[in-house]
């Protein structure tokens, strides 16, 4: 059977990632930068020759949108797509669409007494879980839960079709999250850059990770994108 891989992107720059804010279960479009960055990544992955047997992505729409621009220019916009809510971003409640300062400098502060850039993914989860005043943020169970869940789902569905690559797009803590549920070793401090790209194998039920936030897609598919612009001019 042909080894199952998942090609993990994080969306492209938003908005909401430009100007800091917390996005969470809110959502905002991708910034021409943005679709400029995926356009690069998507030009990279199909130079690099990847075929992809399935997409999936949360049912964001900035997740949505990086998908609709990567299957573009992959010339895969044919396969099979499926929206999945489980591997959305995490959701920080009340603190949604928040301004990052205030929720990691002002709010989470009050609830733990350490540097806030030691924390597990479990402790932040229980903080914001603990400050959301609307109810709505996940506890750590729920959240780990469905992450694990979701990217398993696909996994399994990839592997049970007899393996390949899949093209998933989600979303910089949950990825980050992901990871570490796999390898509890990885620090927080993860570079998981807006279009980057994160593999990870499945096999006999369980993850390996193989590369963590590359960015060399999109490195390549600005070269190219370079390039033809030049060739245009000439």
């Amino acid at each position: 059977m042909v080894k199952t891989r998942l090609y993990i992107a994080r969306h492209g720059k938003t908005m909401f990632n430009t100007i800091g804010r917390a996005q969470g279960w809110s959502d905002t479009p991708l910034t021409a930068e943005g679709e400029r960055g995926i356009q690069e990544l998507g030009v990279g992955l199909n130079a690099a020759g990847l075929t992809f047997k399935e997409a999936f992505s949360s049912d964001s729409g900035r997740t949505l949108q990086t998908m609709e621009i990567i299957l573009r220019e992959c010339h895969q916009e044919d396969i099979p797509y499926t929206r999945d809510k489980r591997i959305r971003e995490w959701c920080f409640g009340s603190l949604d669409g928040g301004y990052d300062g205030e929720l990691f400098n002002g709010v989470l502060p009050r609830v733990f007494d350490k540097d806030m850039t030691k924390l597990t993914y479990e402790e932040l989860a229980e903080g914001i879980y603990k400050v959301d005043t609307a109810g709505w943020a996940e506890t750590w169970e729920v959240l780990s839960n469905r992450i694990l869940d979701g990217f398993t789902a696909i996994a399994k569905k990839i592997e049970a079709s007899g393996g390949g690559n899949a093209i998933v797009v989600s979303h910089g803590m949950t990825i980050g999250t992901f990871l570490w549920l796999i390898d509890p070793t990885i620090p927080r401090s993860l570079g998981i850059d807006n279009g980057s790209i994160t593999v990870v194998s499945f096999e006999n039920g369980k993850f390996i990770i193989e590369s963590i936030g590359d960015v060399s897609y999109r490195l390549r598919g600005r070269q190219l994108l370079e390039e033809r612009k030049d060739e245009k001019k000439a």
